[in-house]
């Protein structure tokens, strides 16, 4: 990005120019690869580099030992450049198997251990205590930091993690590599190396490709519902690394409205005309999408919302509040759990359980629930009110609940937002109703209480919420009178049997 005393205002209103351009990466790739391109170069001739004819597995271990026993910066660079080349070879299995190498065989030195070990319990210091760390470190990942060496190495490490994803969850030993890895892109992804760049039509296509591939929220169907997401109402955002030229790490997209958007389908309609900047007050994030696979458990969320908070504020002042439109994936689960085995004194309020007919409130909420429910006014209705309770019920529980707390809430809280609004179908998409019955929240980031509710979250498990949400909580139990037989039957959905005659 450009210096802020030098950078141009963009027109808020102004709707870029679309552009094929090329993919970009040549600019992007500039001088990081090139630069160990060169070295690798250079080091060929210096290198112990085994020769083609062994066994493709074979030759990718003796690769290996030989990367770590280099001492010169372009003979191992050249070496990691072969590695490379050579894993690209392997089939599933064989890399499979050199994953198991890799985490098996270069562990800590057990004698050198022991002895930091006992030098720290006999003499605890500063120094007693690095020599033990040194000698707690395994030797892989000073591997890996030499196979980031090659050109592209920090890409194919990348890729290697996310190749590793299932089979780690399933094997100890591949546990430990995985373990490495996320240790190692830790300290190189940290949030002095990431770049905020603001993406629109001008954006090299390339970097457009990839959002449309990685959008994890709210699937983008094609070039127009890309180029309506990137109207001068809208604004996209993405982190960017050094080492992964052209490549997202993650990305927000953001609706500038007026007043608290509840519901998102109004936010992706296509045949909307877009709307001024100037006059929206609030901002609304409306989607969150990680990138990288290989980048799992490496946090880049909470710096991105705060910095685009930062950018929106310098280009629209008049923009007093920012907020999320996001998902409860959670909800659902969490309601068949209680539906399956309900807390003690029953799971609905008696006018709930009421309004779904029948002597049974879990199989009468089933009944209500089934079909396309939320097309249908009296069983819309019906659900609205303990929906919505059960919703605020499972989003202010303590973070150590049964099944833990919703993942989107734990992001948001954690990084300081204020439970806001629960929206009553607010995402009627397939997904939307697979996952919460179509419930969305409203998370909002107030720029002077951000740090108080975070440590609040943090430090205690407080859910920070507003008074609306606290009315959720303490809806007021009104016994309704008993529903009329053909209520009964209109709201599930059948016809109105006619009551048998006396005898």
């Amino acid at each position: 990005m450009q210096d802020a005393a030098t950078q141009v205002t963009p027109d808020p209103d102004a709707t870029p120019a679309p552009t094929a351009g090329p993919t970009g990466v040549s600019e992007t790739r500039g001088w990081l690869e090139r630069l160990w391109s060169n070295i690798a170069d250079r080091g060929r001739a210096y290198a112990d580099v085994p020769g083609p004819g062994l066994p493709p597995l074979e030759r990718a271990r003796r690769l290996t030992k030989a990367m770590l026993s280099e001492r010169g910066e372009a003979s191992g660079a050249a070496v990691a450049r072969e590695l490379q080349e050579s894993l690209a070879a392997l089939g599933p299995e064989d890399r499979l198997a050199f994953f198991r190498f890799l985490a098996e065989g270069f562990t800590p030195d057990g004698g050198k251990l022991r002895r930091a070990a006992e030098a720290w319990l006999a003499t605890p210091s500063a120094e007693s205590a690095a020599r033990l760390a040194d000698a707690a470190e395994p030797p892989r990942q000073e591997l890996l930091r030499r196979m980031n060496m090659a050109p592209g190495g920090t890409a194919a490490l990348v890729r290697m993690r996310e190749e590793l994803g299932g089979p780690a969850r399933q094997d100890p030993v591949l546990k430990l590599l995985d373990a490495d890895l996320r240790h190692l892109f830790a300290s190189w992804f940290n949030r002095g190396f990431l770049e905020l760049r603001r993406i629109d039509w001008q954006t090299p296509a390339a970097v457009l490709e990839k959002l449309i591939r990685y959008e994890a929220v709210h699937e983008i169907q094609g070039w127009e519902d890309l180029r309506r997401r990137l109207e001068a109402d809208r604004r996209c955002f993405a982190f960017f690394h050094p080492a992964l030229p052209g490549e997202p790490l993650i990305f927000v997209e953001v609706a500038l409205v007026r007043g608290m958007a509840e519901a998102v389908q109004p936010l992706l309609q296509r045949d909307q005309a877009p709307a001024s900047a100037r006059e929206a007050d609030t901002a609304i994030f409306y989607s969150i999408s990680n990138c990288q696979e290989g980048l799992r458990g490496i946090s880049f969320g909470n710096f991105l919302i705060k910095q685009v908070v930062e950018e929106l504020k310098a280009e629209l002042p008049q923009l007093t509040r920012f907020a999320t439109l996001s998902p409860v994936p959670g909800f659902r689960r969490w309601l068949e759990r209680q539906l399956a085995s309900p807390p003690e004194g029953g799971l609905f309020r008696p006018e709930e359980a009421a309004a779904f007919g029948g002597t049974d409130p879990v199989e009468g909420f089933k009944a209500v629930t089934a079909g396309a429910w939320w097309e249908d006014e009296p069983r819309r209705e019906a659900l609205r009110a303990p929906l919505l309770r059960l919703a605020a019920t499972y989003l202010t529980r303590p973070n150590s609940g049964t099944g833990g707390i919703d993942p989107v809430a734990r992001f948001h809280l954690g990084n300081g937002a204020r439970l806001e609004r629960i929206n009553w179908l607010g995402n009627t998409a397939n997904r939307g109703m697979r996952e919460s019955y179509g419930v969305m929240v409203n998370y909002l980031y107030d720029p002077d209480a951000i740090e108080a509710n975070h440590e609040a979250f943090v430090h205690s498990g407080q859910v920070v919420r507003s008074a609306a949400v606290d009315g959720l909580l303490s809806l007021p139990r009104v016994t309704p009178a008993a529903p009329s037989r053909s209520a009964l039957a209109r709201l599930l959905g059948g016809e109105e049997k006619p009551a048998p005659k006396p005898n």
